[in-house]
């Protein structure tokens, strides 16, 4: 399985505009997180939540059943993950100082040809503008429409 977050901008909140402020994006987001199938590429869950949230921590309030004995990849942005999933891998991040060694570089390349198929369905959702430019919807509504998208993107591409 595949992990990764999606950040989409929003209309500026009249109420509680810290909790939807990214210092990433500088802009009001609601963040996206998608999980995936590495093998088949089909979307297996959309969990959603306001930009100020770190990727990580989305990950961790999610709390969504994974198998132990299932591989997990993920992007620099959930270092610490080994705690939660034994079975993921995360990039290894450069030491202040140290030069990264060449098995860490080949690693880290290796990691990013398995992860590019997350960045793709994350492109292919893009495709719609729904879930793509400035959202001014209802925020309730937000999670439901990337099922949607996510629901579509699976159809769309053979994936089911």
């Amino acid at each position: 399985m595949i992990v990764d977050v999606s950040e989409q901008p929003i209309e500026r909140p009249v109420k509680h505009q810290k909790q939807y402020y990214s210092g990433k994006k500088k802009s009001h987001t609601i963040k996206a997180q998608i999980i995936a199938c590495a093998i088949t590429g089909k979307v297996l869950s959309v969990v959603c939540a306001k930009g100020k949230k770190h990727d990580f921590s989305v990950f961790k309030e999610s709390r969504l059943p994974i198998h132990p004995n299932s591989k997990l990849l993920a992007d620099s942005g959930y270092q610490g993950l080994k705690k939660y999933h034994e079975n993921s891998m995360t990039p290894i991040k450069k030491q202040k100082g140290v030069e990264r060694s060449k098995e860490g570089k080949s690693f880290n390349k290796s990691l990013s040809k398995k992860r590019i198929l997350i960045e793709n369905i994350n492109r292919f959702c893009k495709i719609f503008r729904i879930v793509k430019e400035v959202y001014r919807g209802k925020h309730k509504n937000y999670g439901l429409n990337w099922r949607v998208v996510a629901a579509l993107v699976n159809m769309r591409y053979g994936f089911i």
